[in-house]
């Protein structure tokens, strides 16, 4: 009699919801990057276009606690990358993780319960699928509670914070304390550029950038900042406004976020 197939299959991969499955592409991309040292050329390996490949690294970088890859964008090598500690430990894990998938098929298929909190908040990261154009993970640093709002502060890396306005019910459902991990999702869109400094504005957040990046739309462009430690902000303004201020790689910008606009996530 034959052996029914294996539930799982050899490769390793997460799926929340009815999402795609991902989890081992990112990890060959993290490969490629560590092998050829270079984003165009990881990109060619991994079957991506530059840009997706440049967005992935973007979008890894912002939700680990430290940067996995330090990499430039341009040069006539596409783009200059290097693995750093954190990526290589990202990549042993996850192969760890896969070399004992027979042990885990449980727990993966009960939505990873049972497993470390460490290795499922690792995961939880790998698989995040949003809308939002920026998700930032960052550590819960202070809370301030009104009669019906919370002010949450985040750390995002070196000296940048990102400021949350939530409900109470908000607060209590979602565990927020200090110390809590959590995702900032921000829509590129509610992101404002500003230049100069000593800037009079309502927005609770005036984050301090360097643009690193600038794609430029029929109407639109999308402006991407480096803000801390490997981490980037990305804003989606229109085509004349970047001509106005002149918006070119290495300029110092601010940019400025509501509060209101800024959406936690945990997992």
């Amino acid at each position: 009699m034959a052996s029914s197939p294996p539930l799982l299959n050899a490769a390793l991969s997460l799926r929340r919801g009815e999402g795609p499955r991902i989890g081992a592409e990112r990890i060959a991309l993290l490969e490629a990057l560590g092998d050829l040292g270079s984003i165009r050329g990881a990109a060619e390996r991994a079957g991506l276009s530059y840009k997706t490949a440049w967005d992935a690294v973007q979008a890894l970088n912002n939700l680990f606690e430290t940067p996995l890859v330090v990499a430039r964008a341009g040069g006539r090598q596409g783009g200059a990358a290097e693995l750093t500690d954190s990526g290589r430990a990202l990549i042993a894990a996850f192969h760890r993780v896969e070399s004992e998938l027979g042990q885990v098929a449980d727990q993966l298929e009960q939505g990873l319960t049972g497993m470390p909190e460490d290795v499922g908040a690792l995961f939880w990261s790998l698989g995040l699928q949003t809308s939002a154009r920026n998700a930032l993970r960052g550590v819960v640093t202070r809370i301030t509670e009104g009669a019906v709002n919370a002010e949450v502060v985040l750390a995002v890396g070196g000296d940048a914070e990102i400021v949350a306005v939530v409900t109470r019910e908000s607060l209590a459902a979602l565990r927020l304390a200090p110390g809590r991990p959590v995702v900032a999702l921000i829509k590129s869109a509610f992101v404002v550029l500003a230049r100069g400094e000593g800037l009079l504005t309502s927005a609770r957040n005036q984050i301090q950038g360097v643009v690193a990046g600038r794609v430029d739309g029929a109407v639109s462009s999308e402006i991407t900042l480096d803000i801390a430690e490997g981490r980037t902000l990305v804003a989606t303004i229109t085509r004349e406004s970047a001509e106005a201020m002149g918006l070119t790689p290495g300029q110092a910008v601010i940019a400025l976020v509501k509060a209101p606009h800024v959406i936690l996530a945990v997992e």
